[in-house]
């Protein structure tokens, strides 16, 4: 934010400790640099008093300076406020609030413990691997949450930073892409460069880093994805499972993906070569402006369901000592926590203040931050009241999707919670796009040959007209995925047809039980020939599938080169190599890395594949073809109600003209999921035109997917005998 001055007649400063200060203004929250000094503010509705405590040195205990706010000086209504002369850029500070402890009314005030401001813009220093000081209350106590601890916390959090957001930006801008023109990758910012190949492959100095992630920005680039989406990058407890160990190698277990969100302004400091004075925000900037100068988007995985608090037996870090009752859902008896995330709270989204909250962290990450688009996790969190029911018109799910800074922004929701909310197609709020989980699963049911979903798999093919229509949304608001940082590898789809899991130290019962995997003849790593011959080809038929289905696709990253968790599909605490992009993985996959290489390539070079609305069918009247035909082998009309999964499609290119002004050849798709050999009749082309193959993943790489001039015409044939398990492509091409 710009320093603002105050008006003459508020500049009545008071000496205290050395320091001159005044009360300030009410707004806005958080630390903001002034031309005189730094304006501080927090809100807390329920709280007597609130202290600032000031630092000189990230290491210290103590604070060189505490002042307590007189209400009547530094309070207006439920803000807290002040203005400090003489500090800057740099100024490492922490907050103590008191008030009543009455866990039994949902009050959870502690005096003994600092507190952490919400609208921090970053952290100096990490979570010290005990932090049993944070906790408000007793931990070996008969009554423990009921207790009251006396011990401080000081020594176990991390201090504010005071930040100047300033950045040479060089005129960069968000990209904004449409989504129909976009393909997200989505990966982890240490995943992405901490493996030792990675360092090897990209010279690698500093792996695991913002600053890591541009140097790999080329081979981003040369994959073709428009959009890279990382899992939580702000501020959290990497050592909240410390105290758990990987039964198999000895080694404790870090909190990895980072869901569970502490200071939701900060980009985390682990993250930056260094985090000293808040030198990781401007780490941050620099990756943003590196990839956006490369052409790729920046989409950041944002955790607006609850926080790292945990539940009435989790640390008081921030929120919890601030504003208990106003942040979080409370159960009807306040002791305890409305737990719809699964993550032990609920933060009370729809809360005026929480609103605001959610806005201004999301306009800072685009206005300062120049982020391009957004994924909300648990997202129907956002669409429940203070008691927990679901909303028709959520107001903050609204907001959003109707906000002037966000209007370009990419919203893209997780729609569903741990609580029982399910509203794929349904999301309230007008413009979202949404992970689709339903074409996750029937694409994966198509392949793995369940009966009967071929009607299915054509339908989540061509956009998800079924679930998105309805909500007069297009098919780009789908977000395809196959695979996700929460589930199988693309590799282990295939290779598994049980989690394993057990190097989590749960006993192997987290992570889902219901992945729609299929091994192909043996469980996990295997030197058949035959077998990892049908399980590349069955990579390759998925990868095919998400790469021309109409709708958003999502790559996970690491798919292109066949990267394997060894069978692990919740590799949330896994912070190694199983979590890890192993890119040497390209020199045993060469094949696969190609197939998706060239797969983008021929997505983006077709705006039938890119489709901004729903197919439409044909007006007989004015005796015109169809913009999508569906046909069996035979050539007849597609029987929708049989067991086998065999599917035939032809796309007229160009019908897209009748929305856009962009036309293509024909498109010819084949899809045969069954283990036998099919002969399919090919349509006649059109006028002018004959059919050549582009795609056949029956084929040895380079024939499974050939370059643009390349396709190979098959001249007066009539048929394609189509392998098992295969797919293909023909296009029209001019005579």
């Amino acid at each position: 934010m710009r320093a603002e001055s105050f008006p003459e007649k508020t500049k009545v400063w008071t000496s205290v400790n050395g320091l001159e200060i005044q009360p300030g203004r009410a707004y806005s929250f958080g630390a903001m640099i002034t031309s005189e000094g730094v304006q501080f503010s927090l809100f807390s509705r329920h709280a007597t008093s609130v202290s600032l405590l000031l630092f000189d040195k990230e290491e210290d205990f103590e604070p060189a300076h505490e002042i307590k706010l007189d209400p009547k000086l530094y309070r207006t209504g439920n803000c807290w406020h002040i203005l400090v002369r003489e500090i800057k850029l740099g100024q490492l500070y922490l907050y103590r609030v008191d008030g009543p402890y009455k866990p039994l009314e949902g009050h959870r005030f502690n005096r003994h413990k600092v507190l952490l401001d919400p609208y921090t813009k970053a952290l100096s220093g990490n979570f010290r691997s005990d932090i049993s000081g944070a906790f408000g209350f007793i931990p070996d106590h008969p009554d423990a949450d009921l207790s009251f601890s006396t011990e401080k916390n000081i020594s176990n959090i991390p201090k504010c930073v005071v930040i100047n957001d300033s950045f040479d930006w060089e005129n960069d801008r968000p990209l904004n892409y449409p989504l129909s023109k976009t393909i997200i990758y989505e990966t982890h910012v240490v995943g992405i460069s901490a493996h030792p190949e990675s360092q090897r492959k990209f010279k690698i100095k500093n792996p695991g880093t913002f600053k890591a992630i541009t140097r790999i920005i080329p081979y981003l680039k040369q994959l073709g994805v428009t959009s890279l989406e990382l899992l939580p990058v702000a501020e959290f407890d990497s050592s909240e499972y410390q105290h758990r160990v990987n039964p198999i190698s000895g080694k404790p277990l870090e909190n990895y993906w980072g869901y569970s969100t502490i200071a939701f302004f900060a980009p985390k400091g682990n993250y930056a070569c260094s985090n000293v004075r808040g030198e990781q925000v401007i780490e941050f900037k620099q990756m943003v402006k590196e990839l956006h100068r490369a052409g790729i988007e920046v989409i950041l995985d944002i955790v607006f369901n609850h926080s790292g608090e945990g539940d009435q037996m989790g640390p008081t870090l921030s929120f919890k000592g601030i504003d208990n009752r106003t942040y979080y859902m409370l159960a009807p008896n306040p002791r305890f926590y409305l737990n719809y995330s699964g993550c032990g709270n609920t933060l009370n989204c729809n809360h005026p203040i929480m609103q605001e909250f959610i806005l201004e962290c999301l306009h800072y990450w685009v206005r300062e931050m120049h982020i391009d688009g957004f994924r909300f996790d648990l997202g129907s969190i956002l669409g429940r009241d203070s008691n927990g029911k679901l909303m028709d018109n959520p107001p903050v799910l609204k907001r959003i999707a109707q906000d002037s800074v966000l209007r370009n922004t990419k919203i893209i929701a997780e729609a569903w919670d741990a609580g029982g909310a399910y509203q794929v197609g349904r999301f309230p709020g007008g413009r979202w796009a949404e992970w689709n989980d339903r074409y996750r699963d029937d694409v994966r049911a198509f392949w793995r040959g369940d009966p009967h979903k071929t009607s299915s798999f054509a339908t989540r093919l061509t956009g998800s007209e079924d679930l998105f229509l309805k909500t007069n949304r297009k098919p780009y608001h789908s977000i395809n995925y196959i695979t996700a940082h929460d589930g199988f590898t693309l590799a282990d789809l295939v290779s598994y047809e049980t989690k394993h899991n057990q190097a989590n130290g749960e006993e192997n019962r987290d992570g889902s039980d219901d992945n729609t995997s299929k091994n192909w003849g043996a469980e996990g790593f295997t030197k058949n020939r035959s077998i990892n011959r049908i399980r590349g080809q069955m990579i390759h038929n998925f990868l095919g599938t998400l790469l021309l289905s109409g709708g958003t696709p999502m790559l996970l990253g690491g798919d292109e080169f066949r990267r394997t968790q060894n069978g692990n599909n919740n590799a949330y605490c896994q912070n190694n190599p199983i979590s890890w992009l192993d890119y040497s993985l390209i020199e045993h996959h060469p094949g696969t890395h190609r197939f998706v290489r060239f797969l983008i390539g021929f997505r983006n070079a077709h705006p039938s594949l890119q489709r901004r609305e729903f197919f439409k069918g044909c007006d007989f009247d004015k005796d015109e073809t169809p913009d999508i035909e569906w046909f069996c082998e035979n050539g007849k009309s597609m029987n929708w109600n049989r067991s086998e999964n065999i599917l035939g499609l032809r796309i007229n290119g160009s019908r897209e003209g009748i929305q856009t002004a962009d036309y293509d050849v024909d498109i010819c798709m084949f899809f045969n999921a069954t283990k036998s050999t099919i002969r399919f009749l090919i349509p006649k082309p059109h006028e002018g035109q004959n059919w050549a193959r582009v795609i056949d993943t029956a084929q040895p790489s380079p024939n499974d997917i050939l370059e643009p001039g390349q396709e190979q015409a098959i001249g007066d044939a009539t048929y394609y005998s189509l392998q098992a398990h295969s797919l293909v492509v023909l296009i029209g091409i001019k005579v």
